[in-house]
């Protein structure tokens, strides 16, 4: 087992020194997690990255060489390094559902246990939910404007090896059919896809040769990759060497509503009539949705669902929201910084379709959506349940052991069911009670 211990910062660990110093460190105390807000033109978020946490949170021991390196480097004091030497998380973890949509202030995860023990969970819970909501978001936006055209995930070498894997698991959270990432495919048993890049092309006599070489091994079900040198004798020599029953073809550059409808056309005309066309090449949201009406029949995107369409992070922050008091009740206590100012106290959190009520960040200038918003009602007031409404938070961590572990295909298949929720234009609010 490699410890995921060190994957903090290093506030965490003196935070906790100073903690036990105090006395502060067994207060029982509560952290949410939750974005002040989404990017720019966004209507909501995909909650995404909860089982790849859950895993984590099962490695996050201290051992013998974390612990020898804590004191080499004098991050904390001895006394600390011994509380560390016993450490396992004993709180309980509420969650929303993984796949589910998100608004600004929704309480995505709530950790509750000692001050100390939850602590030190902050860096790991946002950069696990962070990247991986990120990612989901940006692609769930793309298989939106995608429609029925399934869409690969092809951004392993535009970042981190590690952040691949996860990236590959949001995308197809996010609804993405496949990914070209074998340890993705091998670690959590998504499809994976992928022929021949234009090196294979060049690194033969000619393309033909390339071609013909690609079929001898792989058959004439195949995809060919025909804009090496000219898309249209590409495409000629392909259905000339896999002949009528060709899989299909790629394109990867040029004007590509074009070439895909001139591609159709050849294709058709050579009598290849069932041979496929994917596009690929920086695609994203907006692109997708200018080919809307080429004749594409799938869709390679990289950069663009790796990187979150230019939004990386989640925005989401780890905030203490209530502590307990000397008589043993509940405090609430918030930051009251401009701009950061947060609500004190442990939140619920329910989905439900409101017609009036006190909403939050909907459009001015827009008509109430028939039937009402759709909102993330939250209230500090465990009663406050609206007529219909469904709970959005459920136990996953209770005492430390994980009693709800998440399937990435039920979470796949619930962001496929809760995408139509929102109308076509319509926000996810925020309702509070």
């Amino acid at each position: 087992m490699t410890s995921t211990a060190l994957l903090t910062d290093h506030y965490e660990l003196t935070m906790l020194d100073a903690a036990l110093r105090s006395g502060a460190a067994d207060i029982p105390a509560v952290f949410e997690v939750f974005a002040r807000r989404l990017p720019a033109g966004r209507r909501a978020g995909v909650f995404a990255g909860l089982g790849r946490l859950l895993d984590a949170l099962e490695e996050f021991t201290f051992g013998p060489e974390e612990l020898a390196w804590l004191e080499a480097a004098r991050v904390v004091s001895a006394p600390t390094l011994e509380w560390l030497s016993r450490y396992r998380f004993g709180g309980d973890i509420d969650a929303y559902r993984e796949g589910e949509w998100y608004t600004v202030n929704s309480p995505v995860v709530t950790v509750t246990g000692t001050f100390a023990e939850t602590v030190l969970l902050e860096t790991l819970v946002l950069s696990i939910l962070n990247h991986d909501t990120a990612v989901a978001s940006a692609a769930s936006l793309i298989v939106g404007e995608a429609g029925d055209r399934p869409v690969i995930e092809m951004g392993s070498r535009r970042t981190d090896p590690s952040a691949a894997v996860a990236a590959a698991r949001a995308a197809y959270l996010g609804g993405f059919a496949s990914t070209s990432n074998l340890e993705a495919g091998r670690r959590y048993g998504i499809p994976t896809a992928g022929t021949a890049a234009h090196s294979f092309t060049l690194v033969h006599p000619s393309e033909r040769d390339a071609f013909t070489a690609q079929v001898a091994a792989l058959g004439p079900g195949t995809t060919l990759l025909v804009d090496t040198f000219d898309v249209e004798q590409g495409i000629r020599t392909a259905v000339e060497v896999a002949g009528p029953r060709l899989g299909a073809i790629r394109i990867d550059s040029g004007d590509l509503e074009v070439a895909a409808h001139r591609a159709r056309k050849l294709l058709d005309g050579l009598g290849a009539t069932s041979t496929r066309i994917v596009i690929t090449g920086d695609l994203d949201d907006r692109l997708i949705r200018r080919l809307a009406d080429a004749p594409a029949d799938g869709y390679g995107v990289g950069t663009n669902v790796v990187m979150g369409l230019g939004a990386p992070t989640a925005g989401f922050v780890y905030k203490l929201v209530s502590v307990e008091d000397a008589a043993g009740g509940e405090h609430a206590v918030a930051k009251r910084s401009p701009g950061k100012a947060g609500v004190g106290g442990r939140k619920q959190a329910w989905r439900a379709r409101l017609a009036d009520g006190p909403v939050e960040n909907p459009l001015p200038d827009r008509p109430v959506p028939a039937g009402g918003w759709l909102a993330d009602v939250v209230s500090v007031e465990p009663d406050a349940a609206p007529r219909g409404g469904r709970p959005l938070q459920s136990r996953v961590v209770e005492k430390g052991q994980i009693v709800d572990p998440v399937d990435l295909a039920a979470a796949r298949a619930w962001h496929a069911t809760v995408r139509g929720e929102l109308g076509a234009d319509e926000p996810l609010v925020l309702a509070r009670r």
